[in-house]
């Protein structure tokens, strides 16, 4: 009896301190070792074979034959469904058959049962009730000879019994056994029985020490603390549910990292070294403009995405990075320096029909000096307009001394703009002799016309400035 009340002491302890398992298809072998207690008054008439088979069921002191050492073996094999095979076999020493005492007579038993467990019905805890029912052949005897014919009977068994489960893999059990012998002048019996069950036999497909029933990842070795799935990267985020299974990470980003602490995780930022905005995708902004600074030309100036981040303070269409006047409304043509309308172009060559030569020559008389200088003041009102000074002539005289007069005659007037603050870089000139007549030439007021300077925008030079 002491001998089972310090099992029990410690089964009590171990449950308090462990969650609980029990034998199943995954622990489907289960040994046993306990210590049994025979007991052959199951009533209190002193008859052990009369139907009051309870009365005085827990009178240890009087009626208990207990053996106080390893005095029982078990072997069970799960088989489904709840249900458990197993086979005992125990020795005792009996010295009370019920309320008789015996000469130290030695009591053997083999059984089968068929036990099912009820644990599944109170939601699979560590406290398992079990019931079963089986067969088994009893000898008792006398231990000093040979003759074990004072009892020799098979017997029909019942049982109840519980498994108090707190590892996986081990167990404290209690048992109680009534055995109905077939012989009715042999005595039908109570056998009770205390001991710790140890299961095994469980599958554990990656060997990571976690049966697969209860492994999340059975293919992969893994930890405990996550139901068998691994952390490769040790972030405690298990790599089933680390986007970033490699890298340590944080949880609010399904285990991907935020190198830079700007709230979008590594894998998704495109400055993950630099913080940012979230609408950025995780790229720095540092003018404000909306476009991220390593696609902002301009990235400490908030400026116009169709100028990649750059401002156009005229609002003429050049990015102020591009425009020779960036205060100053112009074109694109220009560089964004406004050109001369079609009112200052006539203005222009309204002075340039004043300009008058030698005769035959190139050379520019002084009553033009106040039309050209009227000319170079409204030229420098354009300092990024390229000007072109066309020279023609009337058809009188032979065609190549008319185009090199012309020639000549259009170089004096750039001459003398350049001279008097024009950038050469901005004027060209060119003759075309009497290719280019404006009048006719058959009267002397047409070729009057014809013999002229006319200025006009060299687109030409214009385009190649912008290339």
């Amino acid at each position: 009896m002491k001998h089972l009340s310090r099992i029990l002491v410690l089964s009590i302890f171990l449950l308090g301190i462990t969650s609980v398992n029990a034998q199943d298809a995954n622990n489907p072998w289960a040994v046993g070792i306990a210590t049994n207690a025979v007991d052959f008054y199951p009533n209190g008439e002193g008859n052990p074979f009369s139907s009051g088979v309870f009365d005085e069921y827990f009178n240890t002191g009087d009626h208990w034959n207990i053996l106080p050492s390893v005095s029982q073996l078990t072997i069970g094999r799960y088989i489904g469904a709840g249900l458990v095979a197993e086979i005992d076999g125990s020795i005792n020493q009996i010295d009370k058959v019920g309320d008789q005492d015996a000469d130290d007579l030695a009591y053997y038993s083999v059984d089968a049962s068929i036990n099912y467990s009820l644990r599944s019905m109170l939601n699979d805890g560590w406290f398992d009730p079990v019931v079963g029912i089986g067969g088994g052949y009893t000898w008792v005897g006398d231990q000093d000879g040979d003759d074990l014919e004072n009892f020799d009977a098979p017997t029909l068994n019942g049982s109840v019994g519980i498994n108090f489960w707190f590892t996986d893999n081990l167990a404290l059990f209690v048992e109680s056994k009534y055995k109905k012998a077939f012989d009715p002048d042999t005595g039908s019996h109570f056998q009770h029985s205390a001991g710790l069950r140890f299961a095994f036999g469980g599958t554990d497909t990656d060997g990571d020490g976690i049966y697969d029933k209860d492994d999340e990842c059975p293919e992969t070795p893994g930890l405990a603390e996550f139901n068998g799935c691994p952390d490769s990267d040790g972030d405690g985020i298990p790599d089933k549910d680390d986007e970033c299974p490699n890298t340590p990470g944080l949880e609010e980003f399904n285990g991907c990292p935020d190198s830079d602490g700007d709230g979008v995780p590594d894998k998704d930022d495109k400055c993950p070294e630099v913080a940012g905005l979230l609408e950025l995708n995780g790229c720095p902004d540092s003018d404000g403009d909306g476009i991220a600074d390593k696609d902002d030309e301009c990235p400490e100036t908030p400026g116009l995405s169709e100028f990649n981040g750059c401002p156009d303070s005229d609002g003429d269409g050049v990015a102020d990075k591009d425009d020779e006047c960036p205060e100053v409304a112009g074109t694109v043509a220009n560089n964004g320096c406004p050109e001369p309308t079609v009112e200052i172009m006539n203005e222009l060559n309204e002075y340039s029909n004043t300009i008058l030569f030698d005769f035959n020559k190139s050379s520019i008389r002084s009553e033009s000096e106040e039309a050209l200088n009227n000319i170079t003041d409204i030229m420098k009102e354009y300092p990024n307009t390229v000007f072109h000074i066309g020279g023609h002539t009337d058809s009188v005289g032979n065609d190549e001394y008319n185009l090199k007069l012309s020639k000549e005659r259009a170089a004096s007037v750039r001459e003398y703009l350049t001279n008097h603050g024009i950038s050469t870089d901005r004027i060209t000139s060119e003759g075309y002799g009497e290719t280019k007549p404006i009048a006719t030439n058959k009267t002397a007021a047409g070729r009057q016309e014809n013999r002229r300077v006319e200025i006009s925008l060299d687109k030409s030079k214009e385009m190649k400035d912008n290339m």
